[in-house]
């Protein structure tokens, strides 16, 4: 037998730990859509969304910036060079204020659960994105299937004669989040970034969060925020937000890269829209139509065919770094 051979068959698989955290990251991500849509009803998408990022950015900074022990003094934080505080803060325009900011934008008139539906073809959009690049992995036959499937769904949602829910200009919208998210996620994997995934989100979320902030200002949110009307709600899905969504759920999903396979990992984009549309329907009310579901089911079907193919099933494979909730 083989030495190769021999670790293969040692080698243990992904342990309680790993299956947690993956579980924390199906609950945490999904979660955020229902977060966004209690938030913004007491603060201006964009400043709500800024302020959020640029704080979970500061925190995590703090943690995983941190070098030395805190018993021994401050010690001192690492920082990225030049070219590499660019490049995050450049992926971090497309994700945060491009991305997450239209989605944001778009949960004043849609549904958190629709949305997070919409958000779901991100994989789709990924793969049409990459034909325009040089070296990018052509999809298969299945992955073409799914490319149609996705896309079918989406039709559904926006079709008026099946009893679709979206507006053209609401559907537009999402879909341009999802291909901006798209289009920072591909740059990511091309741009030289630090080696310390942590800090890398830390850097995106604090220039994608004071690029939002400036929008808000620039949009005049600033006028239409009004602090005697904010209540407790907003506290609760604000800090569930920073905490859970941005530290807590990029965190776990860190652990799981490194001790999951890709193709597990990847879960994730076809559980978070179900997480979504339950958490929308549990504590928001909204309605599991027939539509809706129909739709559901194509787009979780488009993107099980695509993140499924024999791309994810190199352990070399990388992920989009977070979602765009």
């Amino acid at each position: 037998m083989s030495m190769r051979a021999a670790q293969n068959r040692v080698s243990p698989g992904p342990g309680a730990r790993a299956w947690a955290s993956l579980a924390a990251v199906y609950l945490l991500w999904g979660s955020t859509y229902a977060g966004i849509q209690v938030a913004i009803r007491y603060m201006p998408p964009f400043l709500m969304s800024g302020s959020r990022f640029v704080l979970a950015g500061a925190l995590l900074y703090l943690v995983a910036g941190h070098q030395g022990g805190f018993r021994q003094g401050l010690g001192h934080w690492s920082t990225p060079s030049r070219q590499e505080a660019i490049s995050a803060g450049v992926v971090g325009l497309f994700l945060l204020v491009g991305g997450n900011g239209l989605l944001t934008l778009g949960e004043l008139k849609v549904e958190s659960g629709l949305a997070s539906l919409m958000i779901a073809t991100v994989p789709l959009w990924m793969v049409l994105i990459g034909l325009l690049l040089k070296g990018s992995r052509r999809p298969g036959p299945l992955g073409w299937i799914g490319v149609l499937v996705g896309l079918g769904g989406v039709a559904v949602l926006v079709d008026p004669s099946s009893g679709g829910h979206l507006s053209l200009l609401s559907a537009a919208g999402l879909l341009g989040s999802a291909i901006l998210w798209s289009i920072g996620s591909l740059y990511s994997q091309r741009a030289p970034l630090a080696r310390n995934v942590l800090l890398v989100a830390a850097v995106e979320m604090v220039v994608g969060g004071v690029g939002l902030v400036l929008v808000g200002f620039l949009t005049g949110e600033a006028s239409h925020l009004h602090w005697a009307h904010i209540a407790v709600p907003f506290y609760l899905a604000y800090g569930w937000l920073i905490v859970g969504g941005s530290i807590a759920g990029f965190s776990c999903y860190t652990y799981v890269l490194k001790t999951m396979p890709p193709a597990t990992v990847a879960t994730y984009a076809y559980v978070n829209p179900i997480v979504a549309l339950g958490l929308g329907w549990l504590i928001l009310g909204q309605a599991l139509t027939p539509t809706a579901g129909l739709a559901a089911l194509l787009i979780t079907a488009g993107v099980v065919l695509m993140v499924s193919g024999p791309a994810l099933s190199n352990r070399r494979a990388r992920l989009a770094p977070l979602p765009p909730s």
